[in-house]
């Protein structure tokens, strides 16, 4: 399609979000097209292909449930699927809906400014081209912006070095080298035991230690493969009602309301499950009360003392700054164990800070690191990174990092206002990160195509959220997390991770069912909150 022919909706990324988008559009007979940075379908599975890549949910959980024969004919192989795996599975879906024709990649976006004479996006890329629509939708993701650590003299470093988050298509191996892994989140915690597997020598630089839970990964079996299929339909509304876009079972005691024996045979049982839910969801309290929490944490606490025989190091690796689940817990194979390896070590950058890199490593307040390659396991600038990146200008030119001085501002993470006619799929103050992201991406992408449906049979041009509503649902985010323990920790959920970034609780907390509940009503009332209007009707309209 040429530029001159038009669009009727752009879409910026290709992962789970971009690809659903463009299906559910072309339903609506809309002429569509994807811009996408890499070269195939993927979004941050595309990029994120390090050793120990994995989901953190289950497979038969985080697919798409728009299709009940893609559900039929699609065979995971795993509880928790890899990246290879994982990008399988979308490269399937673009080839059976036949999605790669609407979509051109290898181009990035670099701007995107509202007309407001014509009442369209111009969408500038990498490559100079420019392109207009009537809408414009950002399935940039959630973690898809990628970051470095905050030293100095990167390019002064001689030897190799590969961050988690753009590793590239070839396999990379370790074998026989000195090898420094900066960063113990989730990437770290899967790659370094693979890792140490292959260097010779490793030692990771620790800034805050996570708690982690063995994922007890394993093959599928026929017969519970078979058992959903059969009863996916029902298995997908429960995930749709459900808390966290997994049907979890609702807790109903304190955790300080039953013995130290009881609570530690339900945090066992959690632990066995080897999900990212289990322990948290035993108790009403464990995310509310500080002393429910310490309970909890405690006994990751006794976990990793258990596993790892030097005691200097398990403390070090034990969390002690923040709640138990306030930061993203992870999932792991052998992460602990890998402490007790010879040819590993651990470096608590809040005793001996990273200063800079040299020519041949690194070097800390304590110490000098010779390595022949680096990792950086240093995650992202989560939530509102990708949208930062790109120059996005609204009405009369004002841009989201003046909106976002102080923070995100969206209504219902899906629109912003000033900006019309542009939607955010799981973007800040939504669920997203907080819940199964495909059920909160596809529950977005409905939302918005039936928005757009309704602008259209309206006989109107633009939607756009009002700056009331908008206040209204910052300030309500606020008030659920401020309920919760979450604010507490120096997370990326409240953007501290990244250096200046204004402190603020980035998702929704109030829950995947109650956030679809309070989307449904907005559209069945008509969207009150939001101002439809025709081209003629805006004052700022040319008239030829």
């Amino acid at each position: 399609m040429s530029d001159s022919e038009g669009l009727d909706a752009i879409i910026v990324g290709a992962g789970f979000a971009g690809l659903y988008q463009l299906y559910r559009l072309r339903e609506l007979g809309l002429r569509c097209r994807v811009l996408e940075t890499g070269e195939d379908v993927g979004g941050t599975w595309y990029w994120n292909r390090y050793p120990g890549a994995r989901c953190d949910i289950n497979s038969l959980s985080y697919s798409y449930s728009f299709s009940p024969e893609l559900e039929q004919d699609w065979e995971w192989t795993e509880k928790y699927p890899t990246q290879p795996e994982v990008l399988r599975y979308l490269g399937h879906v673009a080839d059976r809906f036949d999605l790669r024709r609407d979509i051109s990649f290898e181009t990035t976006v670099t701007a995107a400014h509202y007309d407001d004479a014509a009442g369209r996006w111009r969408v500038s890329t990498n490559a100079g081209r420019e392109l207009t629509a009537q809408f414009l939708i950002m399935a940039t993701g959630c973690l898809s912006a990628s970051k470095l650590p905050e030293i100095g003299g990167l390019e002064r470093y001689r030897g190799r070095t590969h961050h988690t988050a753009r590793w590239g298509r070839d396999e990379i191996r370790f074998d026989g080298l000195r090898v420094g892994v900066i960063g113990t989140g989730s990437s770290g915690i899967q790659s370094i035991p693979i890792i140490a597997g292959q260097a010779a020598d490793l030692t990771i630089f620790q800034r805050t230690p996570n708690f982690s839970m063995p994922a007890g990964n394993r093959p599928l079996t026929d017969a519970e493969i078979a058992a959903m299929k059969a009863d996916y339909r029902a298995y997908r509304s429960a995930q749709r009602a459900s808390r966290i876009g997994v049907p979890t079972p609702e807790a109903s005691l304190s955790a300080l309301a039953v013995t130290e024996e009881e609570r530690n045979a339900a945090y066992q049982w959690g632990w066995e499950q080897g999900d990212l839910y289990s322990m948290t969801g035993q108790y009403v309290d464990v995310l509310v009360d500080p002393a429910a929490n310490e309970t909890a944490a405690e006994f990751v606490r006794a976990k990793i003392r258990a596993v790892v025989t030097d005691p200097v190091v398990a403390e070090k690796l034990s969390p002690r700054t923040f709640p138990y689940g306030t930061k993203r817990p992870c999932l792991d194979t052998g992460y602990y164990e890998t402490f007790n390896r010879p040819n590993v070590h651990l470096v608590d950058v809040r005793e001996t800070p990273l200063v800079e890199f040299t020519e041949t490593g690194l070097r800390t307040s304590g110490a000098h690191y010779e390595f022949d390659a680096i990792v950086f396991a240093t995650g992202f600038d989560a939530m509102t990174g990708a949208l930062a990146a790109i120059d996005i200008r609204g009405r009369n030119g004002v841009t989201f990092s003046s909106q976002w001085s102080a923070g995100p501002r969206t209504y219902l993470g899906v629109a912003v206002a000033r900006f019309p006619n542009l939607f955010t799929i799981t973007g800040p103050l939504s669920p997203s990160v907080l819940s199964n992201m495909v059920v909160s991406i596809e529950q977005h992408v409905e939302w918005i195509t039936d928005c757009i449906s309704y602008v259209r049979k309206a006989d109107c041009d633009t939607i756009e959220a009002t700056a009331e509503a908008e206040e209204a649902w910052v300030q309500h985010v606020a008030e659920v997390a401020s309920m919760t323990l979450f604010p507490r920790a120096d997370s990326w959920y409240m953007g501290a991770n990244v250096p200046g970034k204004p402190r603020t609780f980035l998702p929704y907390i109030g829950g995947v069912g109650e956030f679809r509940r309070i989307c449904d009503e907005e559209a069945a009332s008509g969207y009150p909150r939001f101002v439809l209007a025709r081209a003629a009707d805006r004052p700022e309209a040319v008239v030829s």
